[in-house]
């Protein structure tokens, strides 16, 4: 019989591919901790064979987005801006629980600059291409963009990202995975450079939802058991009409209409609806709205010091917000809290809402890197179906769901503020339905 690889070798096949000249691995990591890793993976290989006991998250190979402080380290945020600040003068908590977890923490990834785009480009520390025809370099999406490729490439065997309008969703939906958005709260924020505090979020990108719940259990801090499905009755859905179905590409439209048709075969009920809170976020989207407001407020300082070191296409988004005045400002967070009331309303009787996570496939990085038109069009359309969930205080999982040899695709299931164990659970229902019955031709 076969030995089993160890951790050692599991974090030697990560490095590897990272350091493969032909692969993504410049574009995907600013900063690897090889040496690090592999001490720690020595250190569990070797408790493994005295028979000690592990922490949850033993020898699970992760990667951070350049987002979280690190002890002694600037965090930069993908920007050149951040070069020469502070270094921070300890780890992040959710960096710090995922250390006392036993993963192993293999580098810092790269992202767009501040988390400010859910399409992933980069001009400073480069863009890594989407898994799907790399030879077209498509954007993998962001803001998390080195996360998913860290992911795709097995540089990882899960990352964690931060997800302010959509950016653990949108590069999960594009490259294949699955990306979970909790609800903002219950992962703490302490240590990670902030785009908008009322909208900001932490989360893992996996290879599936088992993974991405260990991941959030440890994130969290409440390590829960999702429901086993066979002591659920079949879930009810809210298939989402307004706004989320606007502009779908063919790829994307045709796999989510097979996808629902596979929920239902499987027994799923699905009640199609129009909602009133989604009809209004428009409002408090309005030229940036309160992430753009937030975001200022946090970068004026440095735009006086550095401006002219930021991405213009950043940089001309977060001064947006230098126009806001405080009376519009509290009043979008007035009306945001009214419309969270009312979507909890409308949930009412529904286990979760559906809906495509992102409208179209990855398009091409250099279509994007030579228009200013384009980049806007196309970071609008990826940033709005998901936007929706972090502007109404809920939490969200896009799954991927295309036939195979496809391009990928994902489908976004949501859950109630507070629900995300079982949504989570459901999310594994609906993954395993998915995996089982792939889709027919035709």
């Amino acid at each position: 019989m076969a030995l089993a690889p160890t951790i050692r070798a599991k974090v030697e096949d990560c490095l590897e591919n990272a350091a493969n000249p032909r692969g993504e691995g410049s574009n995907t990591f600013t900063r690897i901790y090889a040496d690090e890793a592999k001490l720690t993976a020595d250190y569990f290989d070797q408790a493994l064979a005295l028979g000690i006991e592990l922490p949850p998250l033993a020898g699970m190979v992760v990667s951070i987005k350049d987002l979280f402080d690190v002890t002694g380290e600037v965090t930069r945020a993908g920007s050149r801006a951040r070069t020469g600040e502070e270094p921070a003068p300890r780890d992040a908590e959710i960096v710090r629980r995922l250390r006392e977890a036993g993963a192993i923490i293999i580098g810092r990834t790269t992202m767009t600059e501040f988390a400010f785009s859910g399409l992933g480009l980069n001009p400073h520390f480069g863009t890594p291409a989407n898994p799907w025809e790399r030879d077209q370099r498509r954007i993998p999406g962001g803001s998390s963009s080195g996360a998913a490729i860290s992911v795709t490439d097995r540089m990882a065997e899960a990352a964690i990202g931060t997800d302010t309008g959509g950016s653990v969703r949108i590069p999960a939906a594009l490259c294949g995975l699955v990306g979970f958005k909790p609800t903002a709260r219950t992962v703490p924020l302490q240590g990670t450079l902030p785009l908008s505090p009322s909208f900001d979020s932490i989360g893992p990108l996996a290879p599936s939802v088992g993974e991405c719940a260990r991941l959030y259990g440890v994130l969290s801090g409440h390590n829960v058991s999702p429901q086993p499905p066979s002591m659920r009755p079949p879930a009810t859905f809210m298939v989402l009409k307004n706004q989320v179905l606007e502009d779908l590409d063919a790829q994307v439209a045709r796999t989510y209409e097979q996808t629902l048709n596979l929920l239902s075969d499987l027994g799923f009920k699905l009640v199609e609806r129009h909602s009133g809170a989604v009809a209004n976020l428009a409002e408090i989207m309005q030229d940036g709205g309160i992430v753009a407001a937030e975001a200022f407020e946090w970068h004026e300082t440095l735009l006086g010091r550095k401006g002219a070191a930021y991405d213009p296409r950043v940089r001309s988004r977060i001064e947006r917000g230098a126009k806001h005045r405080a009376a519009d400002y509290i009043r979008r967070l007035q009306l945001r809290t009214r419309l969270i009331s009312e979507w909890e309303r409308e949930l009412t009787g529904f286990d979760a809402v559906l809906a495509p996570t992102v409208p179209t496939i990855a398009p091409r990085i250099g279509e994007l890197e030579t228009s200013d038109e384009a980049y806007s069009r196309a970071n609008l359309l990826m940033l709005r179906n998901t936007t929706i969930v972090n502007a109404l205080d809920g939490c969200a999982i896009s799954l991927p769901c295309q036939e195979p040899a496809t391009a990928p695709v994902g489908l976004t299931v949501i859950g109630a503020s507070r629900s995300d164990w079982p949504l989570l659970s459901l999310a594994a229902e609906v993954e395993s339905g998915i995996k089982a019955v792939r889709f027919k031709d035709g």
